[in-house]
C-alpha cells in the first residue's frame, strides 16, 4: 500500500520543491487538493486527516492552524515553517545532530524542519559545543550568504523582473536588528547560552548557501588550531550520507555559495591557522536547507534509505 502524502501550501516555493522531489515516486500517493479549494477549511481538514504524512509549507500562523485541524492520531507532520522549531513537543529535523536525533525522527509524529540559515550554523557549531571545544558561553559570530530563492515568490519575482533596481545586482545585508527569526533555533540546538551575532546576506543568484562562523582559537577549550578543529568535525560526521567535512587545506582560496546548488549535500570547509578559525557550511537553501531536508526526514520516518528520491 502506498504512503499517502499531503502538502499543505503546495503552491509555495518549498511546497513546489517537495513535490518536484517526490512527485514521480511510485511508493507514494500524493493527495492533491483542488486549486479552488485550497483555502476552504473543511476541504483542507479532510486532506490533513486523510494523509499518512503531511508537509506544512505555510506561514507560521497557518502552520499552527493546520496542526489544530488534525484529529487523526496516526497523521505524522513535517512542518517547514518556523512555528515549532523550539517547541519541546516537536522533534528538530536535523538527523545528523546525533544517532539519538535520527531515532527520534524515525519514531516521531511531529517534526520541525530546520531553517536554512540555522542548518548551516547548527551543522558547524553544535558538534563543537557538544564535544566541549566551543564553550557554551562563547560569543559566536556568523554571516550567511543565500541565493534569492530563499525569500519566496515575491523576492524571486523582484530579482527576476526585467527592469529591477540596480541595487539588486549587489549583495544585500539584512536582519540588521540582529533578531532574525532563525536565531532561537540556532541558539537552542547548538547549546549556546547566548544568541550568536548573526547577519544574513542575499545576493543575485538563484540558490545555494554559504554560512560562515568565526572563532578565536585562544578562547576555545584546548586552544585547538583550525586543522585540529577540522579533524574533530570530520570524526563527528563520519559515516553520514549528506553531511561531510572537506580535508583541511583542500579549499582555502575561494568558496562559491552556489557550489552545491541542486544537491542535498552539505559540506563543511574549515579554514584558518593556529590563532583563528572559520567554518563554512556550503549547501543548497532549497535542498538541505528546506525541501530536501523535509524529504530526507520523511524517508527516515518511513524507514527508507535517506537518499531515496534525493539523488
Amino acid at each position: 500500500m502506498k504512503t499517502k502524502i499531503y502538502i499543505d501550501g503546495q503552491s509555495g516555493t518549498t511546497g513546489l520543491q517537495i513535490y518536484d522531489r517526490i512527485g514521480a515516486r511510485e511508493d507514494l500517493e500524493l493527495l492533491r487538493i483542488p486549486e479552488d479549494k485550497r483555502h476552504d477549511p473543511d476541504e483542507r481538514k479532510k486532506y490533513l486527516n486523510e494523509a499518512d504524512i503531511v508537509f506544512l509549507c505555510l506561514p507560521d500562523d497557518g502552520a499552527r492552524e493546520a496542526v489544530l485541524m488534525i484529529e487523526n492520531p496516526e497523521v505524522r507532520v513535517i512542518d517547514a515553517s518556523t512555528a515549532h522549531r523550539t517547541d519541546p513537543d516537536w522533534i528538530y529535523g536535523f538527523p545528523e545532530l546525533s544517532k539519538e536525533q535520527r531515532e527520534r525522527i524515525r519514531t516521531g509524529k511531529r517534526i520541525a524542519n530546520p531553517g536554512c540559515h540555522a542548518t548551516g550554523f547548527i551543522s558547524s557549531v553544535a558538534p563543537l559545543v557538544r564535544m566541549g571545544i566551543v564553550p557554551k558561553d562563547y560569543p559566536v559570530s556568523c554571516m550567511s550568504l543565500t541565493g534569492y530563492s530563499g525569500g519566496g515568490k515575491k523576492m524571486i519575482a523582484a530579482y527576476e523582473e526585467e527592469n529591477r533596481p540596480e541595487t539588486l545586482s549587489s549583495p544585500g545585508i539584512y536582519g540588521l536588528t540582529l533578531q532574525h527569526k532563525h536565531l532561537p533555533e540556532m541558539q537552542k540546538l547548538s547549546g549556546l547560552i547566548y544568541a550568536p551575532v548573526f547577519l544574513p546576506v542575499v545576493d543575485d543568484y538563484y540558490k545555494g548557501m554559504a554560512t560562515t562562523v568565526f572563532f578565536e582559537n585562544r578562547l576555545l577549550t584546548g586552544k585547538l588550531s583550525a586543522e585540529e578543529i577540522c579533524g574533530q568535525l570530520t570524526d563527528y560526521y563520519s559515516g553520514q550520507h549528506f553531511v561531510s567535512v572537506l580535508p583541511f587545506g583542500t579549499n582555502d582560496k575561494t568558496l562559491y555559495a552556489n557550489a552545491l546548488a541542486g544537491t542535498n549535500d552539505l559540506k563543511l570547509i574549515v579554514c584558518g591557522n593556529e590563532e583563528q578559525t572559520t567554518v563554512t557550511a556550503l549547501f543548497d537553501n532549497l535542498g538541505k536547507g528546506a525541501s530536501g531536508a523535509a524529504v530526507q526526514n520523511m524517508n527516515i520516518m518511513l524507514g527508507l534509505p535517506e537518499e531515496t528520491g534525493l539523488e
